[in-house]
């Protein structure tokens, strides 16, 4: 059986922030993995969870902690319709509307391992999602771009 980034993720629900003064180790390793300057588990991570899992696993990956980095990674799919869970990550706009649109990277995101959809929203799996590795649902409005990472 390969193991798919997606059920490689699956493995961490669970790992989250520690509240108040510390931090959670594996966390810090993360976003350690691509930039020195994290102090602690309260930064923004949900790109260096995607750029871990990617790491572990030897696929392409951003090497940086904006989500909109994952812009430029792997194949672009076409359209929402063509998403796999398992080789998919999404990447969305966060923050008040309007956003600048996925040609501009240096602006607020969010990405997340592909896990369907529900009606009017997007299902990813990710990092920094309530403080942790969860599942959480998205506007599909909010979707900038949907990278395959490998077939």
């Amino acid at each position: 059986m390969k193991i798919t980034a997606y059920s490689l993720a699956q493995r961490f629900v669970g790992v989250r922030e520690v509240p108040g003064a510390g931090d959670n180790d594996q966390i810090l390793a993360m976003l350690r993995l691509d930039a020195k300057w994290p102090e602690g588990d309260s930064v923004p991570w949900c790109s260096a969870f995607v750029n871990y899992i990617a790491w572990l696993l030897r696929l392409p990956r951003s090497k940086s902690l904006r989500a909109r980095s994952w812009l430029t990674v792997g194949m672009v799919v076409g359209n929402w319709d063509k998403c796999k869970v398992g080789f998919d990550v999404v990447i969305l706009e966060r923050g008040p509307t309007p956003q600048p649109g996925p040609e501009t990277i240096e602006a607020p995101g969010h990405v997340g391992f592909y896990a369907g959809f529900d009606r009017d929203r997007v299902l990813l799996l990710g990092g920094n999602q309530s403080d942790s590795v969860s599942l959480g649902n998205y506007p599909m409005e909010k979707i900038l771009g949907i990278r395959r990472l490998y077939e």
